[in-house]
């Protein structure tokens, strides 16, 4: 039997039911599609308002999309029963196999089209309209292959998710390794963050930013910053001059995150990097450079030590938090300049080939992610016909979260 092509809205219906606030939340994130939110008042920086009666009913199978990240990937066939932000659509979904239809509509081929279709002055202000919506075509094979295609991917994707997981085991025992290597190296009297910045700590902007410009300062987040302390290249975002100039960064100056599952996260700006300023859930320390190196203290902050130090701080907040106080009570181990100049060069040198094979595995990460997107798009579409393959007994694996992952802002509904 040959494909069907239907338009969506023959596939969904608009379900807006509501008032059930004792269900849990749930939203819908690019890489995981639906997931239940956390528990407390300040997941990831969207506050979850007092008065949940207003949000949205979803029921197990039903489709969910984030209209306005609908262009990421941003949505899913819900394996839960919850409630989600207003700002969602949630359909009843009219397909003989649910699963198909997730693998399809999450696929490559579909957000490609949601990016088509998606309307707004800039990025992060695009809207994915319900009439839009409807008429996007979907290819619909027989439920035969529907279910042969969803068995296929399941088995396939749990052993590309296994090889995955595989080297994010490998990178974190490489993370504890380099934990070790650096605190080995630490040395010298303790001495409080506090008594070591030249001016107070500072809160970043808050604001969304905007398109990235060469003409305008770059907005640094915390999620364009790399596990290992790096600024991403891509993903940029901008801030205008008259918002950024009191956030400009200076070349030394370290940033600390300061809420979520990054919180403690660290990154030293250079002036490499250009013009650029920095955004809330961020926090600024300017090191006293006649007391510590910035280098110094960036490599500390990748020791055991200071990992301790954090989850001490955690064991006692309701959540992931730390705060510019509770960063001023940082107790950092601090020798004489000359031997801190002597332990950064001796770090540089031992984590090189740590960092060198990290780096290495993330590539082979991402190469993995990459084949994983493709393989569901021509499955899903067609372009490789796998009716005829057996599929083995298999153990279905989810891919595991990385040290720092979490629902970013740039992947969560914003309230």
């Amino acid at each position: 039997m040959k494909w069907q092509t239907v338009p969506l809205r023959k596939l969904i219906t608009p379900n807006n039911r509501r008032n059930r606030p004792d269900l849990p939340l749930l939203s819908v994130v690019r890489d995981k599609g639906i997931i239940k939110r956390k528990l407390d008042k300040s997941d990831n920086h969207n506050i979850i308002p007092e008065d949940l009666s207003n949000y949205k009913v979803v029921s197990e199978g039903q489709f969910v999309i984030n209209k306005m990240k609908a262009w990421q990937g941003s949505c899913g066939v819900s394996p839960y029963d919850g409630i989600v932000s207003p700002a969602y659509f949630v359909f009843d979904l009219d397909i003989e196999n649910p699963r198909f239809f997730n693998y399809s509509i999450r696929s490559r081929v579909f957000v490609d089209e949601f990016n088509r279709i998606s309307k707004g002055i800039r990025v992060d202000q695009w809207d994915l309209e319900l009439n839009l919506l409807k008429y996007v075509r979907f290819p619909l094979p027989p439920r035969a292959e529907q279910d042969q295609i969803a068995r296929y991917l399941d088995w396939k994707v749990s052993g590309i998710n296994r090889l995955i997981n595989a080297k994010k085991k490998q990178i974190a025992l490489l993370g504890e390794q380099k934990q070790a290597v650096v605190s080995a190296n630490l040395s010298g009297d303790t001495i409080w963050l506090k008594r070591i910045i030249t001016s107070p700590f500072q809160y970043g902007a808050n604001n969304s930013g905007c398109e990235h410009s060469v003409d305008l300062p770059r907005y640094i987040r915390i999620t364009d910053i790399t596990l290992d302390g790096k600024l991403k290249s891509d993903g940029a975002k901008s801030l205008d001059m008259k918002v950024a100039e009191p956030y400009i960064l200076e070349s030394g100056d370290v940033l600390l995150a300061r809420s979520g599952a990054t919180a403690g996260k660290a990154f030293l700006f250079k002036s490499e990097y250009g013009l650029s300023a920095f955004a809330g859930y961020l926090i600024r320390a300017k090191l006293d450079s006649l007391v510590i190196l910035p280098e110094y203290f960036i490599h500390f902050t990748n020791s055991s030590i200071y990992d301790e130090w954090k989850n001490s701080v955690f064991i006692q907040a309701t959540i992931q938090n730390i705060s510019a106080e509770r960063y001023g009570q940082l107790p950092i181990p601090v020798p004489s300049l000359d031997e801190q100049k002597e332990i950064i060069a001796r770090l540089d040198k031992q984590l090189l080939y740590i960092e060198r094979l990290t780096s290495k595995l993330n590539s082979e990460i991402t190469l993995l992610h990459e084949y994983r997107t493709r393989l569901i798009s021509d499955v899903v579409t067609g372009k490789l016909d796998v009716r005829g393959v057996v599929v083995p007994e298999y153990k279905a694996v989810e891919e595991t979260a990385d040290v720092f992952e979490d629902d970013t802002e740039e992947e969560v509904d914003e309230e």
